[in-house]
């Protein structure tokens, strides 16, 4: 396997900001860098990185709030999230006036995502899954080699994303996990944006607001 993974934390939120990088290439990319963007360059400069582009999962101000600002930094682009996100993108100012963050401007990406593209990491491959609802254009980054997914506020350890928010949808969300999330292997690893790693197979046995027992 020559995909690696780190978390980074950042902002008072404890987002989990992942950096992901091609072992072979070090070449690497910054997954939701909602903040705190020395944290996240101290350990790009540390492990001898060269970042080649930002993805996001999605547009909450602790996902997506230091994003245009780490991209200029580092001269690169912003992939993701589906192009339905632009409801939150365009409120990044406001979002960070609600919740006390530092000033984000309204940020469009270079690349939407749509279910079904891919995203490249140096020789690494992800798939590009479309799970809305938590938030309208989420989407999530699959890795089969490194057999681990990134979801961002979907799915937690023993929890499920608000969908409680502007276009938040419920239903939505459960199809998602339960349609294409579970659709994946058991052993995957599932990277969430806050808290602990937890498994695909864990989930669909424990978790209480989407387990196999729930639906029969």
């Amino acid at each position: 396997m020559s995909l690696q993974l780190q978390v980074v934390p950042v902002t008072p939120f404890q987002q989990n900001c992942s950096v992901i990088w091609c072992d072979v290439t070090r070449r690497a990319a910054v997954v939701d860098a909602g903040g705190d963007i020395d944290r996240i360059l101290a350990f790009v400069r540390e492990h001898d990185l060269t970042v080649e582009k930002l993805l996001l999962t999605h547009g909450h101000i602790d996902h997506a709030g230091g994003a245009r600002a780490l991209a200029d930094v580092l001269g690169v682009q912003i992939e993701g999230p589906q192009r339905a996100e632009s409801f939150w993108l365009d409120q990044l100012p406001s979002q960070g006036t609600m919740f006390g963050f530092p000033r984000s401007e309204p940020l469009t990406p270079e690349r939407w995502l749509e279910e079904g593209d891919t995203v490249t990491v140096g020789e690494e491959v992800l798939d590009v899954l479309h799970c809305p609802g938590h938030t309208p254009g989420h989407v999530v980054f699959v890795s089969h080699a490194a057999n681990l997914c990134i979801v961002g506020d979907v799915l937690f350890q023993g929890s499920i994303g608000r969908t409680d928010f502007p276009m938040g949808n419920h239903q939505q969300l459960i199809d998602a996990i339960r349609g294409k999330l579970f659709a994946l292997p058991d052993d995957m690893v599932v990277v969430p944006g806050h808290g602990p790693f937890t498994t695909i197979g864990e989930e669909r046995r424990s978790n209480p607001f989407v387990a196999d027992r729930r639906y029969g």
